[in-house]
């Protein structure tokens, strides 16, 4: 029996993120167009050299984007916004899609970047493709051939080219037009495009097309199931065999419907679809391939390939034609695990990264081939130290968990005690991290400072901020951040409970790469861990200083999670962590504390029946952390780009004093759920977007402030960024936020 193995997608960043480097010299007029192509040409040449020499049968082309491959498909599709499309040149290039992903000026007319979230229930984050009625599509931007022409050169063989399906592709956008229309009304305009591309994949003698329908695990309406009856029916070509791709999550519950899509082949999520793998190979025609995604693509952990190989035996007695894959793309797991120098030899053997998941897969097809299991990897072992602090935590009553009175009593105390004007101007909490202060933290790391010395380098980067914002007059003050170089990973260093790397780089949007901690044991706080830098901001200040926190939940999923035990445990544990350091700043008297969730929606599960139980622990998490404080001390939280209209009782049921959104990319369309409810506590949606390099004038500043005005109760609205501003150097922040302070003084005097 012929079992063959590929991957869903490699990771495009390269193993020292080499492609990070090369856009953000290229941006900062450092490097020329042709050095970027060059860099991005290696990457692309050694992933394909990987998978080739880790024994895939298929190879990946299609899965390298500059940027965001869905900004990648836009451009494919000439689907490029209008403020975008620069005249003065006639022509589309890569300028144009970082024009689309950062914003860019065009005759010194600034065009604002296209609104980025997140992509399904992943901290990866995608730009939005923007749709009108009237939108024309034509296949401008040949990426893709050329792309796999390279591989073809480069003589690859058995090259399987990777698209984003076209009905996923208009799911994922939004309608940008004020009448509203159904964007499945642009299925016919698009549908050509892909059946070209399909008609050249097939001149190129290409076998198999990957092309990635990742709705097809939501609850989606008839209507959008019916459409990829008539789409692949249009698509269909017998000599290019589509691969129709599902990931992160069971397809069962619309089987009735993929049953009867006509392609060749379908990819499963084997991880999450075990439970129904029957049902949904009983009801798939036997001459259809099914690819099953065995291998984890969105954790680190080894698989236990004995295991697995018992699982899935059963397709060596069946007729039916296989293939083995990740469970999704590995854009979502770092590159090579070979780098790690620092790791316990114990743990090493626990971990498993792009490279050795290829690996892994592999030489599981090479067992299944030969009926071999011996072959397999013996060393399989992923168990760990089981503390069970979660009983510790048995002692706190239900009580504790709430604030001691109502949102609308502590308002008038918290008014009362931190005498804030009306329209509060503050910060997310981080500020610029300079390459001084990066080199600072590098030197104290690789023990060429002495804590001393590192300890007096940041007191003055924290003095001087506090300095700056004064001079701004910021209302309430932040100490800027100087000692953490990521949210998630600063917490987990000073937690018990987690494991690190050096290289284990992940990207989550264009150049930005994050380094998740690892989650491998019983989480807890032996010392403070904010309380010394805040404490210390605040004796260089009259004004109140916000305390900075990570929320339990972002903490828990920005991290690569443990597998025994339940995420609601493991966000309890970190929750009761969080608890203590709540508790030791307001006695050290700290009177705004925030504690950041922007993952709470991206954590929500991608079917509506297991919603509900991941918002009860999700907000039980949060409460644990911040339910402790007295009525006077005013607890703040931050959410990053989330449509809030199927979840905002549970924001409220969070009841933060304070939630600052981010909201100035979407021209405000994110708030209309907040505008029907009408939001009972206090919001700080963004008044202009950091992603950005342009500075926000006054005038623009003040519009967006009138228009909250009229959505929010102007006693409960606060003045901030869209987020926090630490990868923005110091002339934007200076220039935007004194915009930003002289645009509220004017609003205020008009009032």
């Amino acid at each position: 029996m012929n079992i063959f193995s590929h991957i869903l997608g490699f990771p495009r960043i390269g193993s020292m993120r080499e492609l990070k480097f090369a856009q953000e010299k290229y941006w900062n007029n450092e490097i020329k167009i042709n050095d970027l192509i060059y860099i991005g040409k290696k990457i692309r040449k050694k992933n394909l050299k990987i998978q080739k020499s880790s024994g895939l049968d298929f190879v990946c082309v299609g899965d390298f984007s500059w940027y965001d491959h869905v900004l990648g498909n836009s451009m494919m599709l000439g689907n490029i916004p209008k403020r975008h499309i620069n005249l003065y040149k006639d022509k589309i290039d890569i300028n144009t899609l970082f024009g689309i992903a950062r914003g860019a000026y065009y005759n010194k007319n600034f065009s604002h970047a296209s609104e980025m979230t997140k992509w399904f229930n992943t901290n990866y984050h995608y730009i939005v493709p923007e749709f009108s009625k009237n939108t024309s599509f034509k296949f401008i931007w040949k990426q893709i051939l050329e792309e796999l022409d390279e591989a073809i050169n480069l003589k690859f063989d058995k090259i399987k080219p990777i698209l984003l399906g076209p009905i996923s592709y208009l799911w994922l956008g939004k309608i940008i037009d004020k009448k509203k229309f159904s964007k499945l009304e642009l299925l016919d305009k698009i549908l050509p495009i892909y059946k070209n591309i399909l008609f050249e994949l097939e001149k190129r003698k290409i076998n198999w097309v990957q092309i990635d329908e990742p709705i097809l695990t939501l609850d989606i309406s008839k209507r959008w199931l019916e459409s990829f009856i008539y789409s692949y029916n249009y698509l269909y070509n017998k000599n290019s065999k589509i691969l129709l791709t599902t990931y992160f999550g069971d397809i069962s519950h619309n089987i009735n419907t993929i049953k009867n899509i006509p392609v060749h082949g379908i990819h499963i999520d084997y991880i999450n679809s075990k439970h129904n793998i029957n049902v949904i190979l009983k009801n798939i025609s036997k001459d259809m391939l099914i690819s099953l995604g065995v291998i984890n693509g969105r954790n680190i952990w080894k698989s236990n390939l004995k295991k697995i190989y018992e699982d899935i035996y059963f397709i060596k007695k069946t007729k039916r034609k296989y293939f083995l894959s990740t469970s999704c793309s590995l854009i979502h797991v770092p590159v090579d695990l070979s780098l790690e120098k620092n790791i316990k030899k114990s743990l090493m053997k626990k971990f498993s990264f792009a490279i050795q998941k290829c690996e892994e897969l592999s030489l599981l097809t090479k067992s299944l081939k030969e009926s071999n299991k011996e072959i397999l990897d013996n060393n399989f072992s992923k168990s760990l130290e089981k503390k069970c602090l979660d009983k510790c935590f048995s002692h706190i009553k239900k009580n504790d968990l709430y604030r001691k009175s109502s949102y609308k009593i502590r308002r008038k105390k918290q008014k009362d005690s931190l005498k804030i004007s009306i329209l509060p101007t503050t910060t997310i909490g981080s500020f610029p991290q300079t390459k001084k202060l990066r080199d600072i933290r590098l030197q104290f790391k690789s023990n060429k400072i002495d804590l001393k010395k590192y300890n007096l380098e940041i007191k003055k980067y924290i003095k001087n901020v506090i300095k700056i914002q004064e001079k701004i007059n910021l209302d309430v003050l932040v100490h800027g951040e100087p000692e953490r170089n990521d949210m998630v990973e600063y917490f987990a260093q000073h937690l018990e409970g987690f494991a690190f790397t050096e290289f284990g780089w992940v990207q989550s949007y264009g150049s930005r790469c994050v380094k998740p901690p690892i989650i491998v044991d019983d989480i807890y706080r032996k010392k403070p861990i904010t309380l010394k830098w805040t404490k210390y901001a605040q004796s260089k200040t009259n004004k109140l200083v916000k305390g900075m926190l990570t929320g339990p939940v972002t903490i828990l999923l920005w991290s690569f999670c443990r597998e025994d035990l339940s995420k609601s445990i493991v966000s309890k544990q970190i929750a009761f962590s969080l608890r203590e350091e709540v508790k030791d700043l307001e006695s050290s008297g700290i009177k705004i504390i925030q504690i950041d969730e922007p993952a709470f929606r991206e954590g929500l599960p991608l079917r509506k029946k297991f919603v509900k139980e991941y918002l009860s622990w999700s907000i039980e998490a949060f409460k644990i952390s911040s339910s402790v404080v007295k009525d006077e001390t005013q607890i703040h939280t931050h959410m990053c780009y989330s449509n809030f209209n199927n979840i905002i009782d549970s924001i409220i049921k969070l009841d933060a004093d304070v939630i600052t959104i981010e909201s100035s990319r979407s021209q405000l369309k994110l708030l209309n759920c907040f505008k029907k409810i009408k939001y009972p506590n206090g919001i700080g949606p963004g008044v202009y977007d950091i992603h950005t390099s342009n500075v926000p004038n006054i005038n623009d500043i003040k519009v967006i402030i009138k228009k909250y005005i009229k959505i929010f109760n102007i006693k409960n609205l606060w003045i901030n960024p869209d987020c926090g501003l630490k990868t923005r150097n110091w002339k934007e922040v200076k220039k935007s936020l004194k915009n930003m302070i002289k645009a509220t003084k004017e609003i205020r005097d008009e009032i």
